[in-house]
């Protein structure tokens, strides 16, 4: 039977997922779809992406290829008992975002340790190909189509000649102050290859797109760079919600002590609780707030919104 490299070798990719694991960051899981002659063949691989040191190929047991591996079931964000989804990639819908949405720790241009493991990075390089052959159809298509437009409609005017009035030294003036204008100043390369959980965490109180300027990376680089953390969604909502919550815990125990000190006991101890979730989602942001957290806080909404009924109904009828 032939084993897994011989199939790889007398056949083309048709599909790659990967996998990092939540617990043990370093560990991929790669899962390859090849095409050959007798059909489909799956080949599931692991990979150790050490910190320190090159990256190496282990042996496991299989996970996702003990059955029929369904390519159309699975997405970037998707988490699969310890395994999380981070980047999926389908020759037979191939396009140039695939490139665009490859996580830094799988880019052979950002990564150069993934030369260490060649059957990943030929994978990969393939799928750079194919993204970029597809980028030039469409670019070539997009030519084709605006040189008719310019068949169709020729201008008399005097392409080599200056807008009205202007010199060539002020257009080159004018051209200079537009583009310094609209240039931004984003981080190096090799300043977001560094990138780690804990500097993200310093702005998960903050919408995501703050967070991108302070960060000085766009917005797609650092949405590529939560998938590699296993973040499916930014968690600033989540942070907030809690924010709010240790907020008005913070006021019921400063009315309770007043009032009733096994209360406010009561009422601190729930803060406490609650701080903490908070702190546990700020070092692992793919958590979901805890069900005991949100049916207080639905709790809190529905006080709030008798509250609102209750003054509302008090104002119309001291009208009357």
């Amino acid at each position: 039977m032939a084993s897994p490299s011989q199939h790889h070798s007398s056949s083309s990719l048709k599909a790659l997922v990967a996998f990092r694991n939540l617990i043990c960051p370093e560990l991929i899981r790669t899962v390859h779809l090849y095409r050959s002659e007798g059909g489909e063949v799956e080949v599931e691989r692991e990979y150790v992406f050490h910190k320190e040191g090159d990256y190496e190929e282990i042996s496991f047991c299989k996970v996702f290829t003990l059955h029929k591996f369904e390519i159309s079931s699975h997405f970037e964000g998707l988490v699969n008992g310890v395994w999380l989804c981070i980047y999926v990639f389908d020759s037979d819908c191939c396009s140039p975002a695939d490139i665009d949405r490859l996580p830094t720790v799988l880019t052979l241009s950002r990564n150069l340790k993934l030369n260490s493991i060649p059957t990943l990075a030929n994978d990969l390089q393939r799928i750079t190909q194919l993204s970029c052959e597809v980028k030039q159809c469409k670019s070539e298509s997009e030519e084709d189509k605006e040189n008719r437009y310019k068949n169709h409609h020729m201008c008399d005017l005097d392409l080599n000649s200056l807008p009205s009035g202007l010199s060539e030294n002020e257009e080159s003036d004018q051209s200079t102050t537009d583009c310094s204008r609209k240039k931004k100043r984003r981080a190096a390369t090799k300043d977001i290859a560094s990138l780690g959980l804990e500097d993200l965490a310093k702005y998960f109180d903050l919408p995501i797109i703050e967070a991108s300027k302070n960060l000085k990376v766009g917005l797609t680089v650092l949405k590529k760079k939560c998938r590699e953390f296993g973040i499916p969604r930014w968690p600033h909502r989540k942070i907030k919600s809690l924010d709010g919550l240790i907020s008005d815990l913070q006021e019921e125990v400063k009315r309770q002590e007043e009032e009733d000190a096994g209360a406010a006991l009561a009422v601190a101890k729930r803060q406490k609780m609650i701080e903490s979730e908070k702190e546990r989602i700020e070092k692992k942001p793919f958590m979901d707030i805890q069900i005991e957290t949100k049916k207080f806080r639905q709790d809190i909404f529905k006080k709030r919104h008798r509250a609102r009924v209750l003054e509302s109904q008090c104002r119309t009828l001291s009208l009357f």
